[in-house]
Formats: C-alpha cells, structure tokens, sequence
C-alpha cells in the first residue's frame, strides 16, 4: 500500500519522556517512506476527536498514559487481544471512499512487546509476580503473565478486593513473588528521583524486577533492585516491539 502524505502519532497527557516520535520519523526518512508522525499532547481524551479532525490525513495513532483505557468509549471495533488486555495502545484509523474517517479499530500491541521481550529472561523459579500499578499497561502485563501460567498480585496505592496496597507488602510476599513488574510512571524522565515504595531489603538474586519506564534507560527501581542482587530490565525493547507491531497494524491488516 502507498504511504503517501500519510501521518501517524502519539496521544498522551505528557510526551516529553517518549521516544516514539524520534523513532518512527527515523524510520520513514531510513526506509523512504512519505509519512510523518507527530506527538498529540491532549488534556482530555475527547480531545482526540479534535485531533482527527485537524489532521485529516492521521491514519493511525498510538496512546500512551493515561488515555489507554479511556480512549476505548471511541473505537468501533476492539481486536481480539485489546479485548482480551482490556485496554488499546494502538488505534488504526480506517477511511472511506472520499478519504472521510470511516471507523477506527482498536489493539493493543503491548501484550506483544511485553511477552517477547520478557519470555526470555524468565527462569524456572518465577511462578507468581507482583505487578505494581492498576492502569492501562498494567492490564497488558496482567494478560501476559496468565498466559504463560504465572501468578499475579496487583499492588496500588488504594486498597481494593482486587489490590494490595504498598504498606502491606512483607517480606513473605516478596520472597514468593520472584517478579516484580513496574507498570507505573514513577522514575519516568523528567521525575528521574521518583520510584515504587516496595521493600527493597527483602529483594534477592533470585528476583527478575522490570521496569516498563524506559527513558531514563536505569531507575531507581532498577538499582535499588540491583543493589539486592536482582537481574533488571527497562522498558526499551518492549517498547521496540510494541513499536514494530504498531507498524504492522497500520500498513499490513
């Protein structure tokens, strides 16, 4: 298909973190493709609707915090894995016969990047996980972990039927929770200094702690579970992934 004058984008409430912009421009200048992408910042995910009819020529968009689950109300159809995760982070934007908006169809393409990028650094002794965070990338995290078997716990900082709360993490739960995901943003440039308030001591070398923030590329979750001995991982490959999945929906379904 022909990317002529095409554009793509990233709708979120604060962007200055993202790589996104940077990486897609890159690749259409590397690969000769006519296309630009541009970062919406929007205070309120109705604004997306503006945003479409600003930029008529936007054919597909990626959402990042905190309009993962929100922006859902919008789409006309919901692919099977967004359905499944319960949240979209990439919307392909479908146009009729005179180039007017004819649906937009939902996926949801960090349950791709997260599983291939965690899958292999998983070891035999991780069979339950703590993920920390209750917002959009923690439902793709959450799907993937039961898809390969693992058990999870959801820490939040409110306490619920369904959370634990930080202050009530021990060092038990720790021990049996040999991963421990941030799907937070705390860490994310530029509030570097910010990080999840778990119990670090109770960390060991057996743990596998990874951090879906990715810029900048170590946290404070990260070395404060390196200090324990952890094997850490940002969130930049699973970003790359999710990336090149993004790319295929647009130009190939």
């Amino acid at each position: 298909m022909s990317e002529q004058n095409k554009i793509y984008g990233l709708i979120g409430k604060t962007l200055t973190h993202s790589f996104s912009m940077d990486f897609f421009n890159q690749k259409f200048i590397a690969e000769g493709i006519d296309a630009s992408y541009i970062n919406f910042e929007i205070d309120d995910v109705a604004d997306l609707l503006t945003v479409l009819s600003e930029y008529p020529s936007l054919s597909g968009l990626n959402v990042t915090s905190p309009y993962k689950e929100q922006v859902m109300q919008y789409m006309d159809e919901l692919d099977e894995t967004a359905q499944q995760v319960g949240a979209v982070n990439v919307i392909k934007i479908m146009k009729g016969s005179d180039e007017g908006l004819l649906k937009m169809v939902g996926y949801n393409s960090d349950f791709i990047g997260f599983k291939n990028s965690l899958e292999p650094i998983l070891t035999p002794e991780i069979d339950r996980a703590l993920i920390l965070g209750t917002g959009g990338a923690c439902k793709a995290v959450k799907a993937v972990l039961t898809s390969l078997g693992i058990g999870v716990s959801l820490v939040s900082r409110k306490k619920s039927a369904q959370t634990i709360t930080y202050e009530e993490l021990t060092k038990q739960m720790i021990h049996d929770h040999k991963l421990i995901v941030n799907t937070t943003p705390l860490g994310t440039y530029p509030h570097n200094e910010t990080y999840p308030l778990i119990p670090y001591r109770f960390i060991s070398a057996e743990h596998l702690c990874y951090d879906l923030v990715y810029n900048p590329s170590e946290t404070v979750f990260m070395k404060l579970s390196a200090a324990q001995g952890a094997t850490v991982k940002n969130g930049l490959e699973m970003l790359l992934l999710q990336a090149f999945e993004s790319y295929r929906i647009w130009t190939e379904l």
